[in-house]
């Protein structure tokens, strides 16, 4: 055969070797927006060096490394001993140990931490998403541990800590610990009350052991894990530490990996307490869901965050694809249809960075708590981190998927990177509480806590007047939290527009003019269809497409 027949044209080249922080407008701006003047030039510079490293061929290849070369559990050693432990590719420890040395853990406390940490963990989650999940736990585990503060002492500078150590050794001998969380059974699923896990009291003040099983427990590798269980009085949170102060194991039964769809790169497991499992009680004894809660919000934010990361790295490789690939005649990336499909993407991915890192600001202004605006943002928070966590994880999947059609067969190909980027998306929906959860979350907000709804109105009120189909949009919200009858059936529905509602405000108020147009008039309009793409011809797709295009 001719060599001649083998001669590669028309193929776009890997999307690779740029800086994932600065090739995101819309990121970088949020970031400019949310944060001090005075932490702005710092927390640019960190963010840089984390974007470029990001874009790497080497930290890329280490993602895909991580995915081809699943974790593995042994829970034996060669002499029949238990040990309970998970293997990991060593991409996986470089990844995680980039991120951590990141300050991806350290967000509580520290001025503009929310802010600088939910810009950070967008970009490496575009990198690969696996890893996020122990660094979301370590960092959300932090106000939970804190109804302890005995234990908040010791466990939180470790935890906020950037040194990676993997290795299982007592706290007091590590110079940083990752923690998990474990609270699903299997035969309660969400409903947590159902759970059966037993704890009884020992002799020493906060001191139990365990006794039940966790159907769901994600990086089973962390040093402690926050788990609830049946005490005396009711529901409790714990702290299950993997090594004892005198650095023996705990019982912490590891019966096997779960085999899923996607995030193969990081370990999920089947846990069981076989009655001598050493824990420490955290907070009050029967207030447990109470306590864990503060940890399954800011979990559920970086659920909107890591779906936010999917939606760019997937514009991000549509986008590129289309500028290189030519087809009837000229680029793809030239040809109307295809630029609204590519504007459409760009428009989703942009709503979704944008609410996320919103939010983020609010939970800076609540760890401050010095200034005035800190209950408000506790109550916004309260109502809009369901409502961002049902509306945009629901996005993520058929954007992916879209995105992945653009690339044609390419895009079906695992080279491509798409595949995994479409096996990831499903996750953030079901991770910490699935669909009907937030919505129902959301109504109970609505229903037991009026001043989230006032803290809501007054954030969408703020950019009333500029654009009628917002104001519109707003109208017709209000008419439906009027009348409450039948609104669990109607939960999903209310809490999809207060979503949009919330996104076509945020866009309205800071994005670029072309951008708020579009959303407003395909999202809040009605001037738009079902699936992608079908955004009004007159809109100026091209200032989309160009925005959400990464040059290298």
């Amino acid at each position: 055969m001719a060599a001649t027949t083998h001669t590669v044209t028309n193929q776009a080249p890997p999307l690779l070797g740029y800086d994932v922080f600065t090739s995101d407008p819309a990121l970088a701006e949020a970031v400019e927006r949310h944060l001090a003047p005075e932490l702005l030039a710092e927390a640019r510079e960190d963010l840089v060096v984390l974007g470029r490293a990001s874009g790497s061929a080497q930290v890329r290849a280490w993602g895909e490394r991580a995915n081809a070369n699943p974790p593995r559990l042994r829970t034996h050693d060669r002499y029949g001993h238990r040990i309970d432990e998970v293997d990991f590719d060593p991409a996986w420890h470089r990844i995680l140990g980039k991120s951590v040395g990141a300050g991806l853990t350290d967000a509580w406390g520290r001025p503009g931490g929310h802010v600088r940490r939910a810009a950070g963990f967008l970009v490496v989650s575009q990198a690969e998403a696996g890893h996020g999940c122990p660094l979301s736990m370590t960092h959300a585990a932090v106000p939970a541990l804190r109804a302890e503060p005995e234990l908040a002492e010791v466990w939180e500078p470790a935890a906020r800590s950037h040194v990676y150590e993997p290795e299982l050794r007592p706290v007091a001998e590590k110079p940083g610990v990752l923690l998990g969380m474990a609270m699903t059974e299997k035969q309660g699923g969400s409903d947590v009350r159902a759970n059966t896990t037993e704890a009884r009291p020992l002799a020493a003040d906060g001191e139990y052991v365990l006794t039940g099983h966790k159907w769901f427990c994600s990086a089973p590798m962390s040093d402690a894990f926050l788990v609830l269980a049946q005490a005396p009085a009711g529901l409790t949170c714990f702290l299950v530490p993997r090594v004892l102060a005198d650095g023996s194991r705990n019982a912490f039964a590891l019966q096997r990996l779960k085999d899923k769809l996607g995030n193969r790169s990081n370990a999920s497991a089947e846990v069981e307490f076989d009655g001598t499992t050493w824990a420490r009680r955290v907070g009050e004894e029967g207030r447990g869901l109470r306590t864990i809660m503060g940890m399954v919000a800011a979990t559920r934010l970086d659920c909107v965050l890591g779906s936010a990361a999917l939606m760019r790295q997937a514009v991000a490789q549509a986008v590129h694809h289309c500028a290189y690939r030519s087809a009837f005649g000229g680029p793809l990336i030239e040809k109307p249809l295809m630029r609204n499909v590519l504007a459409d993407l760009a428009l989703e991915s942009e709503a979704a960075t944008v609410l996320g890192m919103r939010l983020a600001a609010a939970y800076d202004a609540v760890d401050a708590d010095g200034s005035g605006d800190a209950e408000r943002e506790r109550a916004l928070l309260r109502i809009t981190v369901p409502a961002a966590k049902y509306w945009v994880t629901k996005r993520c999947t058929p954007m992916v998927a879209e995105a992945l059609e653009c690339l044609g067969g390419n895009g079906y190909v695992e080279e491509s990177g798409m595949p995994r980027l479409l096996r990831e998306s499903p996750l953030n929906s079901v991770w910490e509480g699935s669909g009907n959860v937030q919505a129902l979350d959301v109504v109970r907000a609505l229903r037991t806590e009026p001043a989230s709804l006032d803290a809501f109105l007054r954030e969408v009120g703020a950019a009333r007047g500029a654009d009628h189909r917002l104001d519109r949009a707003i109208r017709g919200l209000l008419v439906e939290l009027a009348d409450l009858e039948g609104i669990e059936a109607r939960a999903r529905r209310l809490t999809e527009r207060i979503a949009l509602v919330l996104q076509g405000a945020l866009l309205v108020r800071w994005a670029p003019p072309e951008v708020a147009d579009a959303f407003c008039a395909a999202r809040l309009g009605g001037d738009g269809g079902a699936a992608f793409g079908t955004l009004p011809h007159t809109l100026d797709l091209r200032a989309l497409v160009e925005r959400a295009r990464v040059e290298v």
